[in-house]
């Protein structure tokens, strides 16, 4: 064998010097006791290595001598270092940071020179570089190591000794450990911490109709409940109720709970649902455990409200262009709410709108964010009203003037409550089903369709150009549809208009008394509506399927039946009055119809062939001369006519209306002005220049046809051949023929004419009356907008209107011209608008008294106002509120007048106490005409609020239309009160106790100061408080009380202080204070002042004040005794029962002459026994916080003390 085997981890053998035989006698070999050869172990890496420097030129323990002589002028080199950093005051860090390096270089270098027995481990050799970076830390550092309290704490072990009242010294353990006075022994167990917890996140529950249950979680940790109590307050009575849990319901409900679970077993704590379906405030009032214990519960509630609902009142849903929507959104929750719903226009998104309704409820918790945990604690009260927790009812209303048509759709999208309940409407649609999903989802929605307003008007005929018709034919009435839009809606029209007949238009009045209504529908906007009855119709309405229209002009027209065309004739022969024979013949024919004419004739030449003529006239006369070129008989006949209206041939077989020619320069006249046709109202006149040719004086011979009734007049003796034809006044309206039929001149010959011109009569004057907008005379609108108020015009263009302002009276008359029949007036301000009267083209008209006034009104603006109360008051322009103390919290209710919900903008200004002032831009947005304003309050100062910007849904802000409102605020800074000289220490002597100490305190704030001073004594855990009342200066000086003060140090704080304002400000418990110490020259006080009664075995210590050394004069068991102490502690044990009295002291300075008389009188009672639960061992479990019950059988004199 090479040697023994040894194990990894042992040391590595000494490499041998020389090759040895297997028999040698070598340590590593054992004797051979078997011939069994032992198995040859290869040689370790470790092994294999030999050291750095050879074995052959130093051994191995030579080579672990050097290393040990080596560490040891190191370390003397390390105490130098410190010798030097004591006296020298070198740099500690640098030393410490060298000999760290050293110490690594040594300790990790020295396993590379491969010396047996030093080749470490690598956790080895950290353990010893940690170990010696320790040590120098504690030298470099000069960190004091307390030898010395060691030794004495070492000592103690074998030698404890103490001084006794009888002065001399004591084994305190023989004293104190007596084991016959003390018999028993109770252990209790603590289990784990355990507590219960009632909604532990703070959750928001809720229950509607859908929801009938909700479970409230209680989180339980490192216990196993058997009965549970809630406290359930009623939110609509405020009654409160004890709910029990039993053991039956919690095992179930703890069952419940392990199934969540993976491994119930190992997991301390789970989370019990307990179910409930009644509204109100839950708290958990008490738990208890499987050992019967009651567990503690920490702070938990869970407020149990009506889920939030929203719903539409739903309105018609077919509209009318420009109508309002007029709907309601109602609200059902718990307040404050918040409601957001969206607006579709033609499938076209167009935004989201968020409204709140705040509380109406003035006892709401200011709590924000409002949770169920901030609402009440678990220590508080039962509240007194919760009516701010009930569902409150409101019903929104949504006005917008639908101006574009076509489908308007709004979603109620979300509503959260006061409580954080959300239902979230927009993600319910998406699910196919859900316990909160309405049935109907229409009472979510409301969709309006609007429609454009109808509008009719007749086209091609009105009162001036009527429709002509032969009689028992019908024509249809020319009806043109349009609307708001432009084309007419395909549906149904249904049409009313006035008849009167033919016979009452005579005087040209329009309808009157017997005019008779009439309504007709149209299906489709190309249907007509046949008429034949001759009168006049006037369209007064029109209506589509879902909205009443405006009828627009021309709305009159006039169906007249016009005579049948018919024809008379006179004959005259044209002769030569030279030659005295015929040279043809004059034929005048009287036509009646309508004109243009077309009169057929034949002419028959000596009975010869018949050859048919045609002749057309424009006029109700037409004269033919019949020239023949050649001479011969001639018969002429009148066989047919045809009119305007009658296209059929009228036959005519009269006799008169054969002529029969027979073959005779001539007097003349014609008029100056025959075309266009004159133009004049009805009952007027109208003259005619005619000139004459010929030898004067003339007479002339005319006729005025008007509805197949003839006139025929003559003027006799006109002198000049310009002559001013005036006819009779025209009293009915239509159109007159003035022809001239003859005239003769001063030779007595009278010549036929032809000349005919046309007077055209209004049927009625001119009229002017308003329109409609949107089926009203009345147009609500923004302020300063430009109005177009629609005129409606009959007559003959242009028209001269003459309007007023009724609310403007100062103001003069308007004068408006117009060309156009169905006009707009361009108004720019407010009022009613009234027409005075109005002209065409000829004649002056007349006003519809029942159109003529039209009014005009602007959409209120927005306002704000601040109502005066009992904390707000009105002052030179601005709104003082109720001064507040820094961090108060307060609002202020701002009213509305206008369209919610509403923009608002304000400034808040700060001004404090150094005058500075800052800025700051704030918004908010109004739902209802009620909105609060939280007012700024967390820090001192003047703030003042000045809303500078105010907008609705209807105008934007307007700086020339708003006035500002400002509110101002003072915030009272909070009063400080400090000591002048903070942490000093105040020395006074028991002599000098005749009057009160004197403490400077500075104050801030506004007088008169209350004041609460706070002195504890250091001996005592006791502080009392005084009341300092009515300080009226800002430098006071306190005269600390003579009762207040004992013996020793006390400590003196400031509490809390209030000033004038009623500001007020508690001060922490470790605020700056002074120290008032209050002691003897020479004296002694006992630590325990209040304590007379000793047992043997306590040590009685007492306080010493003077210079020391202190001699303590006392009589113990009738005997005198003295005491000396070279400290201000004198301490002695009690070792044996008796009465112990100090009657004097006297230190340094002061001798035995006049040494402080005092008596301290401590009775040292024998110690007493006790026997703990009978003087058995007893085992009991409790809970950590819990109680438990352990019996005392005591003996000695009561009362007793233990611990």
């Amino acid at each position: 064998m090479n040697g023994t085997p040894r194990l990894r981890s042992a040391y590595p053998s000494t490499p041998r010097t020389g090759q040895q035989k297997s028999g040698s006698n070598d340590f590593n070999s054992r004797p051979e006791k078997s011939h069994v050869p032992l198995p040859t172990l290869k040689p370790s890496a470790t092994e294999a290595q030999s050291p750095v420097v050879p074995i052959s030129l130093i051994d191995a323990p030579s080579q672990r001598l050097y290393v040990l002589l080596f560490y040891a002028g190191l370390t003397a080199w390390r105490l130098g270092d410190f010798y030097g950093l004591v006296s020298d005051e070198t740099d500690s860090l640098w030393l410490f940071m060298k000999w760290v390096a050293i110490d690594g270089a040594f300790l990790y270098g020295l396993p590379g020179l491969r010396i047996p027995w030093l080749q470490w481990s690598s956790t080895t050799i950290s353990i010893l570089f940690i170990t010696h970076a320790v040590f120098d830390a504690l030298l470099m550092f000069r960190i004091p190591i307390p030898f010395g309290a060691w030794l004495i704490a070492f000592s103690r072990v074998f030698y404890d000794r103490e001084l006794a009242i009888s002065e001399r010294r004591v084994k305190p353990a023989s004293v104190l450990h007596n084991a016959s006075l003390i018999l028993g022994k109770q252990i209790v167990h603590i289990l784990p911490e355990g507590y219960a917890t009632l909604n532990p996140d703070g959750s928001p529950y809720c229950i509607d109709a859908s929801t009938h249950t909700v479970n409230l979680p209680i989180f339980v940790n490192q216990t196993n409940p058997v009965h549970i109590e809630l406290m359930w307050i009623d939110l609509s009575t405020n009654a409160n109720e004890t709910i029990t849990i039993g053991t039956k319901e919690v095992k179930k409900i703890r069952k419940q709970a392990d199934k969540l679970l993976s491994n119930p077993r190992l997991t301390k704590s789970r989370t019990l649902y307990y179910p409930v379906q009644q509204l109100g405030l839950y708290q958990l009032q008490r738990v208890v455990d499987e050992s019967n214990l009651e567990v503690q519960r920490r702070s938990s509630e869970a407020l149990v409200v009506e889920c939030p609902s929203a719903s539409i009142k739903h309105a018609p849903s077919h509209k009318c262009k420009g109508a309002l929507s007029d709907f309601f959104l109602q609200v059902d929750a718990t307040p404050p709410i918040d409601i957001k719903y969206s607006k579709t226009l033609n499938r076209e998104a167009k935004g989201h709108t968020v409204l709140t309704i705040p509380s109406e409820n003035s006892d709401f918790p200011s709590a924000s964010p409002m949770t169920a945990a901030a609402l009440i604690s678990l220590d508080s009260a039962i509240p007194k009203d919760m009516s701010w927790a009930r569902r409150q009812s409101t019903a929104i209303p949504l006005n917008e003037s639908l101006g574009v048509s076509g489908s308007w759709q709004y979603q109620i999208d979300e509503i959260r409550d006061g409580c954080g309940n959300v239902v979230d409407y927009s993600s319910l649609r998406e699910q196919v089903a859900h316990p909160r999903k309405p049935s109907d989802l229409s009472s979510l929605e409301q969709t309006f369709l609007v429609h454009e307003r109808p509008r009719a008007a007749l086209a091609g005929c009105d009162s001036q150009h009527p429709l002509k018709v032969p009689k028992g034919r019908t024509h249809n009435l020319p009806v043109h549809l349009t609307s708001t839009g432009g084309q007419p809606e395909k549906s149904i029209h249904k049409i009313s208009y006035l008849f009167a007949p033919e016979q009452d238009q005579a005087t040209g009045q329009g309808h009157l008394g017997d005019s008779t209504h009439g309504e007709f529908s149209l299906r489709y906007p190309g249907a007509v509506h046949d008429i034949y009855h001759p009168g006049l119709y006037t369209l007064s309405s029109v209506e589509s399927e879902f909205c009443v229209g405006e009828i627009l002009e021309p709305s009159s027209c006039l169906l007249v039946n016009p005579p049948e065309p018919n024809v008379t004739m006179r004959t005259k022969p044209i002769a030569d009055r030279c030659a005295g024979s015929s040279l043809g013949m004059v034929v005048d024919l009287d036509l009646v119809g309508t004109p243009p004419f077309r009169v057929s004739y034949t002419v028959q030449r000596n009975g010869g062939p018949v050859t048919p003529e045609t002749q057309e006239t424009d006029s109700l006369h037409l004269q033919l001369q019949l020239r023949p070129e050649h001479a011969g008989h001639y018969t002429y006949k009148f066989v047919g006519v045809t009119d305007a209206v009658y296209k059929d041939p009228t036959k005519l077989h009269r006799p008169d209306l054969e002529v029969r020619q027979e073959v005779k320069p001539l007097a003349s006249a014609r008029f100056l002005d025959p075309f266009p046709p004159r133009k004049t109202c009805i009952g007027e006149s109208v003259s005619l220049g005619v000139q004459f040719l010929g030898e004067a004086p003339w007479k002339l011979e005319y006729e005025i046809v008007h509805k197949s009734k003839r006139w025929r007049k003559s003027t006799d003796d006109i002198q000049n051949n310009i002559h001013t034809l005036v006819t009779d006044e025209l009293g009915s309206g239509g159109e007159y023929s003035l022809a001239l039929t003859a005239v003769t001149d001063r030779t007595g010959c009278k010549v036929s004419l032809e000349q005919e011109t046309k007077i055209i009569v209004g049927l009625q004057r001119p009229k002017a009356s308003w329109g409609f907008i949107e089926g009203s005379q009345k147009v609500l609108a923004l302020e300063g907008r430009k109005i177009q108020v629609p005129l409606r015009l009959q007559g003959d263009p242009p028209w001269t209107i003459r309007y007023t302002n009724l609310d403007i009276p100062h103001e003069p008359p308007g004068l408006y011209t117009s060309r156009n029949s169905n006009d707009h007036l361009e108004v720019t301000e407010a009022g009613v608008y009234k027409l005075l009267e109005v002209n065409d083209a000829r004649c002056p008209g007349s006003v519809d008294s029942a159109s003529d006034q039209f009014t005009v009104e602007w959409i209120p603006r927005p306002a704000v106002d601040i109502p005066e109360s009992a904390t707000v008051k009105y002052s030179r322009g601005t709104h003082l509120k109720r001064a507040v103390c820094e961090g108060d919290e307060d609002t202020t209710t701002v009213s509305f007048t206008g369209t919610p919900p509403f923009d608002v903008e304000y400034n808040q200004n700060t001004r404090n106490a150094k005058a500075l002032t800052s800025t700051s831009l704030k918004r908010f947005k109004a739902g209802l005409h009620v909105a609060s304003l939280k007012m700024e309050t967390s820090k001192a100062g003047v703030y003042e609020y000045v809303i500078t910007k105010l907008g609705d849904s209807s105008y934007n802000h307007d700086p020339r239309k708003f006035n500002r409102l400002t509110l101002e605020q003072r915030v009272h800074p909070k009063p400080t009160a400090r000591f002048t000289h903070t942490g000093r220490t105040y020395k006074y002597c028991r002599e000098e106790q005749a009057g009160d100490e004197i403490v400077p305190i500075t104050l801030t704030g506004v007088p008169p100061f209350h004041l609460e001073i706070g002195i504890k004594p250091h001996s005592s855990s006791k502080q009392e408080t005084l009341s300092i009342r009515d300080i009226e200066t800002h430098n006071y000086s306190y005269r600390i009380p003579h009762r207040a003060l004992a013996l020793g140090t006390h400590t003196v704080t400031i509490r809390k202080v209030r000033d004038g304002n009623g500001c007020d400000l508690e001060l922490p418990s470790d605020a700056p204070h002074i120290q008032v110490s209050v002691a003897d020259v020479p004296s002694i006080t006992a630590l325990e002042p209040h304590q007379q009664d000793f047992c043997v075995g306590d040590r009685i210590s007492y306080t010493l004040l003077g210079t020391p050394p202190f001699n303590v004069y006392y009589t113990f068991q009738n005997q005198d005794r003295k005491a000396a102490s070279p400290s201000t502690n004198f301490r002695r044990l009690a070792e044996k029962p008796g009465e112990f009295r100090i009657t004097a002291v006297s230190d340094q300075k002061s001798t035995d002459a006049c040494k402080a008389k005092t008596d301290i009188l401590k009775v040292i009672h024998a110690m007493p026994s006790v026997r703990i639960s009978k003087g058995r061992t007893v085992t009991v479990d409790i809970h950590e916080g819990g109680q438990a019950e352990i019996l005392f059988e005591f003996g000695g004199t009561p009362p007793f003390e233990f611990t």
